[in-house]
């Protein structure tokens, strides 16, 4: 099956990404419907950028990201983590991978590792950094072949089931 990575609008796609994030990371219809908001106004941030993952039918996967603002709601909340280990400069000069997702029948083909590699390939800042679910899983497996460390662990965002780990990785990635 021939796939396409590029550019995706998607501000103009949110829904097609919200649907497979939603099987991806198992979202109900108030949660996508929270997050195309989210989406929406992200899209609005200086930077932010994205990349989707298509087939000729429809979009199979994507990421977006932008540079890291420490105003932003995502910063505000990993900083005290991020200070308490010493690591709170990462905040700074860093690409932000905001969300990454493929669609699970997709899965363990390289997309997601194309999708972040280039999407931090056209950044300028020195450094990315994220944040996942902290459990043993491909997501955290990928990231750290990238070359992200741990950075702070047990992060507790507000309406978050599970605790999640802010990671960091010097980019240019490493390559498989």
């Amino acid at each position: 099956m021939d796939l396409v990575i590029g550019p995706l609008d998607l501000s103009a796609h949110v829904d097609e990404a919200l649907a497979v994030q939603a099987v991806a990371f198992g979202l109900g219809p108030d949660e996508v419907a929270v997050r195309r908001q989210i989406v929406l106004r992200h899209m609005t941030y200086p930077g932010a950028r994205a990349l989707g993952a298509s087939t000729a039918e429809r979009l199979v996967g994507f990421v977006y990201g932008m540079p890291n603002d420490r105003t932003h709601w995502w910063s505000t909340v990993v900083e005290p983590y991020l200070r308490a280990q010493h690591n709170d400069h990462w905040l700074d000069e860093s690409f932000v991978i905001t969300e990454l997702h493929v669609h699970p029948a997709y899965q363990n083909r390289g997309l997601g590792r194309s999708l972040i590699t280039t999407i931090t390939d056209g950044a300028d800042e020195p450094r990315s950094i994220l944040s996942a679910i902290d459990t043993d899983s491909p997501a955290r497996s990928l990231y750290r072949s990238l070359g992200y460390q741990d950075l702070a662990r047990q992060v507790l965002f507000p309406s978050a089931p599970k605790p999640y780990a802010v990671m960091g990785a010097p980019l240019p990635l490493r390559r498989a």
